[in-house]
């Protein structure tokens, strides 16, 4: 409310987004709001309606102009939860202008006429200055209590305070015409109270009587009326009375009717305890059966208080019977996965392929739990099943992922075994040959082997279904299991490298090349012989020294012959410069790939041709002995 052409309808269209018609400013000042528009606003979660009225101080209405405003003010208070008083900045302290006759005539009238509820009077400041807020907001909640204090009051208000009837609030805003980007944010800002006004705090403050949102219209034309004619609007018309509570007892008759019905308890004690066949059919007919009976006794009463209350019967049965239901439902879903289960394991072990297996059961089950899901539903209701549903669905492609990891884990350790079995053995051989191919047919058997596995595996998995990057996933686990088999046995043989050393030298030192044992007689070549044996065992020892899969070559015997099998009879003591066995890894070798390193071999070789000196002493002796005997008889 407000004068008129001060921008009412303009402060509603921006603040609740509503299409009031605002005044034409080209075509000079003039009157666009006649009478009383309602309008519902738009960007608010709450179900907000706003009035503009036509505003004050008109000159169209004439003599008529001073009982409208009136009527039209009063009926504003008694309707609305707030009311927005525009005024100019201007205006303030004024008599007229400042709406101050005008309230202190419908304060006493709607004391009188209406029951007690709080209004919030929400005064907008327009064109604001730079005189702050804070020095205008105590003179108007001053003025306002003023008028309130001097007001005749009905008895039984004498000392009720302002505070009881109103919230007062007062906002600035900036001139639309010469700062409209700040009158927006300003705006904006003060839509922000509206979102939740009805809060507790917010700007509709306590309410003691609430007329629901059905009644409005109802409402609404009782008050106008009321403020027309003058008339007391306490109690509702005579038959919506006796409608109201005739219909009340009567439903309140068929719900409890519903709630002894014998026919309803076998149903809900069926349904704790597994699925009811026909469920949603026998509740639809109970149900049914005493909405049908509320009908048929308040049939001749009010329509609107009828169905009101038929509406609130329904809802209530349904709550009654929406526990049975939910337990009906989760019994029809754990069975359906239950058999799914049992269905699923049956085919795989009959030899049906997974994927075909799992889509087949997967599609069986989910549309036998529609079926059964849509025997249980109850025609009255509007209950969405679908979270039931998805549980199922979820709970079978869980099963089915179960299923799926054991049987590709069971799958390949199957041919994990099989490729144990098949390297094992062999690549123990060859390790323990140890000569120049050892690498080379080690390479050519492990090719072999995952070629042969792979491919195997790869047509056992075509069943599965599965996409391309799980599938190489698990092909590449089986690659990397048998390397890394050999590269453990490999590591095994390395650790006891030294073992295998030793028995290298004394089987090619102690036998001829018959592997004869060897029985000295003097004319043997002890220096060759030994070369022949440290060369064959510095062999073992170059073959142990690194792992060798990839076909790379290095040069690990030509450096240990170099510096372990210098037979140069002044060969001096190498500097560290020069030794090529201080280093940690191999040239061109991984040092993942490296098992014993470089400076280990020279530890190991001393270790070796300490622990087989004795050997060549023995054998030197044996030579002497002979020798000495030989002469002895020749004397």
């Amino acid at each position: 409310m407000g004068p008129v052409a001060s921008g009412k309808s303009t402060l509603l269209n921006h603040l609740f987004g509503t299409n009031f018609r605002e005044m034409d400013a080209s075509k000079g000042r003039s009157q666009t709001t006649e009478g009383i528009w309602l309008a519902k606003g738009a960007g608010n979660e709450l179900c907000t309606l706003v009035m503009d009225l036509e505003g004050t101080d008109g000159i169209k209405r004439g003599e008529d102009d001073t009982t409208f405003k009136k009527q039209s003010a009063l009926f504003a208070l008694a309707v609305s939860d707030i009311v927005l008083i525009n005024m100019w900045y201007r205006h303030i302290g004024c008599e007229q202008a400042a709406n101050r006759p005008l309230l202190k005539t419908v304060f006493p009238v709607m004391m009188r006429l209406f029951s007690l509820q709080k209004t919030t009077l929400l005064f907008v400041i327009r064109d604001k200055t730079r005189m702050p807020l804070e020095y205008l907001e105590p003179f108007l909640r001053e003025d306002v209590q003023k008028i309130w204090d001097n007001v005749p009051k009905p008895q039984a208000h004498k000392e009720t305070p302002l505070s009881e009837f109103f919230n007062v609030e007062v906002v600035a805003l900036s001139s639309y015409e010469k700062k409209e980007e700040q009158f927006k944010e300003e705006v904006a800002i003060l839509r922000q109270r509206f979102f939740h006004s009805i809060a507790p705090g917010g700007l509709t403050g306590y309410q003691k009587g609430i007329v629901p949102a059905l009644g409005f219209s109802f409402n609404a034309q009782q008050m106008w009326k009321v403020i027309k004619e003058n008339k007391d609007l306490h109690l509702p018309a005579h038959k919506v009375i006796v409608a109201t509570e005739r219909c009340e007892r009567i439903a309140d008759e068929k719900y409890s009717s519903l709630t002894e019905n014998e026919d309803w308890h076998l149903i809900e004690e069926a349904a704790r305890s597994g699925p009811v066949p026909g469920f949603g059919k026998k509740l639809s007919s109970i149900i049914e059966a005493c909405l049908s009976g509320y009908e048929s006794e308040a049939v001749y009463f009010d329509k609107n208080v009828r169905s009101s209350k038929r509406k609130q019967l329904e809802e209530k049965s349904l709550q009654l019977v929406q526990p049975a239901f939910q337990s009906v439902l989760g019994h029809i879903q754990c069975g359906t996965l239950d058999k799914f289960k049992e269905a699923f394991d049956k085919a795989l072990n009959g030899g049906e392929g997974f994927s075909v297996a799992a889509y087949d059961c997967t599609q069986f089950y989910m549309a036998l739990f529609d079926k059964r899901c849509a025997d249980a539903v109850i025609e009255q209701a509007q209950w969405d099943t679908s979270g039931v549903r998805e549980k199922l669905r979820r709970g079978i492609d869980a099963h089915v992922a179960s299923v799926l990891a054991a049987k590709l884990s069971e799958l390949t350790e199957e041919y994990k075994e099989r490729l144990d079995g098949a390297l094992y053995v062999p690549v123990r051989a060859l390790l323990a040959q140890a000569n120049s191919e050892t690498w080379s047919a080690i390479r050519k058997l492990l090719s072999r082997e995952i070629e042969s596995a792979v491919s195997q595996f790869s047509g056992a998995l075509s069943g599965f279904d599965m996409d391309k990057q799980s599938k190489e996933k698990l092909l590449t686990g089986i690659k990397d299991h048998a390397r890394g088999m050999v590269e453990a046995e490999a590591r095994r043989k390395a650790r006891h490298v030294l073992l295998y050393m030793k028995d290298r030298f004394v089987t090619l030192f102690s036998n001829d090349a018959h592997l004869m044992r060897r029985v000295w007689t003097g004319k043997e070549n002890i220096r060759a012989i030994t070369q022949l044996a440290r060369s064959a065992s510095l062999k073992v020892l170059s073959v142990m020294a690194a792992v060798r899969l990839d076909d790379e070559r290095d040069n690990i015997e030509r450096t240990l012959s170099a510096a372990l099998l210098d037979t140069k009879p002044n060969a001096t003591v190498r500097s560290i410069a020069t030794d090529p066995l201080i280093f940690g890894t191999w040239e061109a070798i991984p040092p993942s790939e490296t098992l014993i390193a470089p400076y280990q071999c020279k530890s190991l070789w001393r270790q070796f041709e300490a622990e087989t000196a004795y050997t060549i002493t023995k054998a030197i002796s044996a030579q002497a002995r002979y020798l000495y005997r030989k002469r002895c008889l020749v004397v």
